[in-house]
């Protein structure tokens, strides 16, 4: 096999590796952003029921009977994220309003401008507000 030939083959398992990596990227961040930003508790008490039911091999009446616990388990891990969302976006607020000072005129209208374009982003994406939640943002 010549040289040439070589670092043609090389350069093809080079690209078909980094294609493979850049698509499994993408396909993983997709899935996690679904899986821990935007949970849905529905959704998560039918995921956490599909586990329980394989790994410990649960019968119907088992899963008619943990289904109420693990319902209630998924509506109260949708209370904890929501909370800590909320409790983020305080922080970041606070932290906004303490560098406003040291910031150029220009700056502060770019702060504005990214606060802005996150409020939107917030209320495409991000988890459920009441409409005077969403206007508070």
């Amino acid at each position: 096999m010549n040289g040439g030939l070589r670092w043609k083959l090389l350069a093809g398992f080079v690209l078909v590796f980094a294609a493979g990596g850049i698509t499994g990227a993408f396909v993983g961040a997709s899935h996690a952003r679904d899986l821990f930003f935007h949970p849905h508790p529905g959704k998560l008490s039918d995921r956490m029921r599909r586990h329980l039911r394989v790994q410990l091999h649960l019968t119907t009446d088992q899963m008619t009977k943990i289904s109420p616990v693990v319902d209630k388990a998924a509506a109260q891990l949708g209370d904890v994220q929501r909370s800590t969302g909320e409790r983020v976006h305080e922080i970041i607020v606070q932290e906004h309003r303490e560098i406003g000072p040291y910031l150029t005129d220009e700056q502060r209208a770019k702060l504005a401008e990214l606060e802005t374009r996150s409020r939107r982003w917030q209320l495409f994406r991000g988890p459920r507000h009441s409409p005077a939640q969403a206007r508070e943002l």
